[in-house]
């Protein structure tokens, strides 16, 4: 394994960590999932190199198109629940209410 590779393995396990152990607030777990969404991106564009071939992907680009359109959720998201439970503590979420 060469450092490149662990580091991008290191880079998504930390974020995935953070999602799962630090879930105070909504934006931290926000910015957990775009972290790991770009360890994914970089990791897959280097695919190419690291393998060396040569016709393009369009792997990185449709991931890129997906995290962009999660963080927009994830905002609206936010600002939804900040509007309507007044803090985005992520204790205050109960699934069962409307």
């Amino acid at each position: 394994m060469t450092l490149l590779h662990l580091s991008f393995y290191a880079a998504f396990t930390l974020s995935s960590l953070g999602l799962a152990f630090h879930r105070t607030h909504l934006i931290s777990a926000l910015l957990c999932l775009e972290s790991m969404m770009l360890s994914m991106y970089i990791a897959l564009s280097m695919w190419p190199i690291q393998t060396q071939t040569t016709s393009p992907t369009i792997l990185p680009v449709l991931m890129l198109t997906f995290s962009a359109c999660e963080a927009g959720t994830g905002l609206a998201l936010l600002v939804a629940s900040t509007r309507t439970h007044g803090s985005d503590h992520l204790h205050n979420f109960n699934l069962l209410q409307c």
